[in-house]
């Protein structure tokens, strides 16, 4: 279907300024999760509930994003825009309670009120902030939510002050605060002091992305699709702390305007490329390597960018493919395309080793027989079945961490022959480097492809 260009870059466009200000909703898997994190904050603004709180999730499983997505929300109830501040700290760029008492003071907006002043104390200063926002009793007062990403790092600063302080004043009630702490660390609880730990509520949500690459799939789909409901975009009053970055990148749905039938057409095609095996096959394979939601962003930007252009406006299948190939940077295939035909022969039958016995561990001995029987019924690799040849292939196996010892009591006094060990690599990564590889043997790399060794 041939399209005008000037309306291919604008569709373009708008695809990709949706995603930058990530408005997709593609968190359904979260929904609870969210829920609960939402009416904490909303009962903080309401009723002057002061709580605390941590959001614990592996790197890249939309944390930050969750975060933002909540109070965008809320900032539009006009009553939680009027009765609630939101200062965001990072453990990246405030490095101590120093730098970050000064971020909090300026993104509250009292830089004048403690001009002059000198404080005795870190807690101190917090509690003349907190006293500059008061109006009255707790309902009254201003609420304050503390969103600190990369929680973890606020662990390692001097004393804990900042921690201590804000949990504190949750813990007392001084103040309406909400204090929320984003980490990747599950043992995060364990890195905060004994007085820290004693005034955390203890209430931690985690984020567990369901290991499903269709989910994963329809999130992809869900950047790369016009929405139906681009009129129910909320859009945000305006509020004071202009340093939220999240808040000054506010979705506008006005700001492109696309044709309704070419937005129809368009997501027809997307249907229609999903269906296509394989690109489905891709698909999974990139998601076996890397689900984060970066990952997802960026491969979406990388499909609107390169597939579609003046010549080739529609979304080919075979093209799509070859994109999504040429983004999966895999290093382990690379270090499988460097070994030995030997080694890579012993990888093919850890493969499939791994997958006749459903990832059981394995010893030398049960890989040396099995690559005895292939090699002997090949005629590429007769003569290399020597043990102390295939050990030694094996032992470098094992210094490339493409295999792990099994590690226990019982094991560790075992020889290395009959040591277990744990293999490392998928079945599909083990495929791609055989079919990388320059100038195998044919019988190899039809043995690497059996379903039956």
């Amino acid at each position: 279907m041939k399209y005008d260009e000037n309306l291919l870059n604008l569709a373009k466009e708008s695809l990709k300024y949706r995603m930058r200000c990530g408005v997709n909703n593609i968190f359904e898997e979260y929904e609870s999760e969210i829920e609960n994190v939402r009416s904490l904050l909303l009962r903080s603004s309401q009723v002057g509930e002061s709580n605390s709180l941590i959001i614990v999730g592996p790197r890249g499983c939309g944390k930050t994003t969750i975060i933002q997505k909540i109070l965008l929300e809320l900032l539009s109830d006009e009553t939680f825009n009027q009765n609630s501040l939101i200062v965001s700290l990072n453990g990246l760029i405030h490095t101590d309670d120093r730098i970050a008492l000064k971020s909090i003071t300026t993104q509250l907006d009292l830089d004048n009120a403690t001009q002059g002043k000198s404080f005795g104390s870190f807690a101190e200063n917090l509690a003349f902030l907190l006293d500059c926002l008061k109006a009255g009793d707790n309902r009254k007062s201003k609420s304050i939510v503390f969103i600190l990403d990369d929680f973890d790092l606020f662990c390692g600063h001097h004393n804990q002050t900042l921690l201590y302080n804000l949990f504190d004043v949750a813990q007392s009630a001084q103040a309406p605060i909400c204090v929320v702490g984003l980490t990747y660390r599950l043992d995060v609880i364990e890195l905060l002091e004994k007085r820290v730990k004693s005034r955390f509520s203890h209430r931690q949500v985690f984020f567990h992305p369901k290991s499903d690459p269709m989910i994963w799939i329809d999130k992809l789909k869900c950047f790369l699709k016009f929405p139906s409901d681009e009129a129910n975009v909320v859009k945000i009053p305006k509020i004071r702390n202009k340093m939220l970055t999240f808040v000054r990148n506010q979705y506008n749905p006005d700001r492109y305007s696309i044709p309704t039938k070419f937005q129809a057409d368009w997501n027809q095609q997307v249907d229609k490329l999903f269906k296509d095996k394989g690109v489905l096959a891709s698909l999974e394979t990139i998601f076996c390597l890397d689900t984060t939601v970066t990952s997802l962003k960026n491969l979406a930007w990388d499909l609107i960018s390169l597939t579609i252009t003046e010549n080739n406006p529609d979304w080919n299948p075979s093209f799509v493919t070859k994109t999504l190939e040429s983004s999966i940077d895999d290093d382990k295939v690379q270090i499988l395309c460097g070994l030995s035909v030997l080694e890579l022969c012993l990888v093919i039958a850890m493969k499939h080793q791994t997958e006749i016995y459903d990832n059981d561990p394995f010893n030398f001995e049960m890989i040396f027989n099995r690559f005895q029987k292939f090699a002997n019924a090949s005629t590429t690799m007769q003569g290399m079945v020597e043990r102390n040849l295939v050990l030694k292939a094996f032992e470098h196996i094992k210094a490339l961490e493409l295999i792990v010892p099994v590690s226990n009591l019982a094991t560790a006094r075992q020889q290395k022959m009959f040591q277990m060990h744990r293999f490392l690599l998928m079945p599909s990564q083990v495929k791609n480097a055989v079919n990388k590889y320059q100038n195998l043997p044919v019988d190899v790399s039809q043995w690497a492809m059996s379903s039956i060794a």
